[in-house]
């Protein structure tokens, strides 16, 4: 006789993420069914419309859930006022990346390889640039991905936990090899990402054993009771067992964090990772990492006694401190820009965790605003970068010299050399306000996203008695001043430079990824012909729109967070429920 008893799932609760892979899955069919010629069109409408979905989703289910949590199939999706927002953060800027993602500028081409799977130079590659072929395989990517974002902070469940982290991974090692420039050092950033985050993953797993060990089951709420009363599991009384695990799962979150001293892939993959994706993955993936750090360790301090909570507080007041003194100072000395907001994002990762210390509703509020306004400085931020490029001019070609986009000069990658940036407000003033815009955002300047934001997390540490934690985040978002007013010193107040010395482009590396400024034939194509040029020179490509869309929202928003926050700040407040 079959005792088997289906459960009773509340579909509507799991709808923010059912939407996501639901379309997700569709686009892989897309792939298939739909016609080359309008397959990216379809694809990008669909990817848009279902994040939109999501985030309708999550405001239908704001009032529902602000009344008490959510739990389908016991626990497995235990959705609360705080998974809830950190959803609502993940689906906002994951709307903004897939805007930047999609957007081909006036060059005619995007940021992705025709061929991701071919070999860089190769025949292959060649003839799959000439037949057209176009990456539209990155938006059902971009939606697993997603929609394993959306998860990560939904569950008590730490197997489902680890499937999330896995959901959502496994697509980005893919899209960070998937460069249409710079090909090798794309393949070589995912690589990177992919060996370490299996360590992490192995790590996370290992944590999650020695819990179980403990508690004789994987859901938060059951550990905590197993907390509450050793007796109810053979081994609860070995406390060290459930702080070892709990220290491992907290290894595996902080590696996609970017904390310190988990931090050492961040650097290498945002800058080969192709720019667009940088964005996307350095504000979702942050996000959502976030929100299941914040799940665990507010769940289970609940049920530790004061010398174990003393020592898990003491463990993140170390990660926190060696996070922004690595982002900060060594972000200091970097000369790429990619690179710098790369140990931006370190340091960022940092002052979120100066937040977290307290364990209390206070710092989970000032958590979630601060993550909305890091990720539309940020996404702003990159979306800026992937329009600043590099062009070939001749020798003798003044127009070009002055960053002139009328000549037949060749639009290669993007110019990411701090020095490349002198003079790039005379070129593009409205572009960089808007860059100036998000840097002094993340330095936490006043009438911006960033100040509030930072003004809360240290005033949650303050209010839970790390005030020294606080102090040392103040200190270190003042080094972080510097080398975010050093770009715009170089935008603004420094001419750009009309005796760079020629360079030389290997028509091997690059030929396969560069295109006449109207989006024409390739300029230089074949694997065995070298092209010598005079000299490059910068050049601000133009968006077709969706990046320019991205842009002045993200500017917007920064705007309206730092000059009149209290609407969020309410929204945030509301969402500093974690607990069901």
């Amino acid at each position: 006789m079959n005792d088997f008893v289906a459960p009773t799932i509340d579909w509507a609760a799991v709808s923010p993420v059912l939407v996501v892979l639901g379309a997700g899955v569709l686009g892989v069919l897309l792939e298939a069914f739909v016609p080359a010629r309008a397959r990216r069109t379809t694809q990008i409408t669909l990817t848009l419309a279902a994040l939109v979905a999501s985030l309708v989703a999550v405001g239908l289910l704001w009032e529902r859930v602000s009344e008490g949590a959510v739990s389908v199939v016991g626990g497995s999706y235990l959705l609360t006022p705080f998974g809830l927002g950190i959803q609502a953060v993940i689906a906002i800027s994951a709307l903004l990346g897939v805007l930047v993602i999609a957007d081909r500028t006036t060059t005619g081409q995007d940021s992705f390889a025709p061929a991701a799977a071919a070999v860089p130079g190769t025949t292959y590659e060649d003839e799959a640039r000439r037949a057209g072929l176009q990456q539209t395989e990155i938006y059902p990517l971009l939606l697993f991905s997603t929609g394993g974002m959306l998860l990560f902070p939904a569950t008590d469940d730490l197997i489902v936990m680890f499937v999330a982290l896995e959901v959502l991974s496994l697509p980005l090692y893919v899209l960070c090899a998937t460069a249409r420039r710079r090909r090798l050092l794309s393949q070589e950033a995912a690589f990177k990402y992919f060996v370490l985050g299996a360590f992490a993953s192995a790590l996370f797993v290992f944590g999650v054993a020695l819990v179980y060990g403990f508690a004789g089951t994987v859901r938060l709420q059951g550990v905590v009771q197993v907390l509450a009363d050793p007796g109810t599991s053979p081994l609860g009384t070995m406390r060290g067992l459930v702080v070892v695990g709990l220290l491992l799962v907290l290894s595996g979150l902080l590696f996609k964090i970017g904390a310190a001293p988990f931090h050492t892939w961040t650097p290498d993959v945002y800058q080969g990772a192709p720019t667009p994706i940088t964005g996307f993955m350095a504000a979702c993936t942050k996000t959502a990492a976030v929100g299941a750090l914040v799940r665990v360790l507010f769940t289970l301090a609940h049920g530790l006694d004061a010398d174990t909570r003393h020592d898990v507080q003491v463990a993140l007041w170390v990660v926190a401190i060696l996070t922004m003194v690595i982002g900060s100072v060594v972000g200091a000395v970097q000369t790429d820009v990619k690179r710098l907001l790369a140990y931006s994002s370190i340091a960022h990762a940092g002052f979120v965790l100066v937040g977290v210390v307290g364990l209390d509703e206070v710092g989970s509020s000032a958590v979630v605003f601060y993550l909305l306004a890091y990720g539309l400085a940020t996404i702003g931020a990159f979306a800026v970068v992937t329009l600043v490029r590099e062009r070939t001019v001749s020798s003798d070609d003044r127009a070009g010299a002055l960053g002139d986009t009328t000549d037949d000069g060749v639009v290669l990658g993007e110019a990411t050399a701090l020095a490349q940036w002198a003079g790039l407000g005379r070129r593009a003033p409205w572009l960089t306000a808007a860059f100036s815009l998000f840097l002094l955002s993340m330095a936490g300047i006043p009438l911006t996203a960033g100040f509030i934001a930072k003004f809360g997390v240290f005033s949650a540490a303050v209010e839970a008695g790390a005030w020294p934690l606080a102090l040392l985040g103040v200190l270190g978002s003042a080094v972080s001043v510097f080398f975010y007013v050093r770009i715009i010193v170089f935008m603004v107040l420094t001419p750009p430079s009309d005796d760079e010395p020629g360079a030389v482009v290997e028509a091997a590396e690059d030929a396969g990824s560069v295109t006449g400024p109207a989006g024409g034939a390739p300029a230089l194509t074949g694997t065995a012909t070298r092209a010598v040029v005079a000299r490059t020179v910068v050049t601000v490509v133009g968006s077709r729109g969706p990046a320019a869309v991205a842009i002045a929202l993200c500017a917007v928003g920064v705007l309206l967070l730092g000059i009149l926050p209290a609407g969020a700040l309410d929204l945030a407040g509301q969402a500093a429920q974690f607990r069901p």
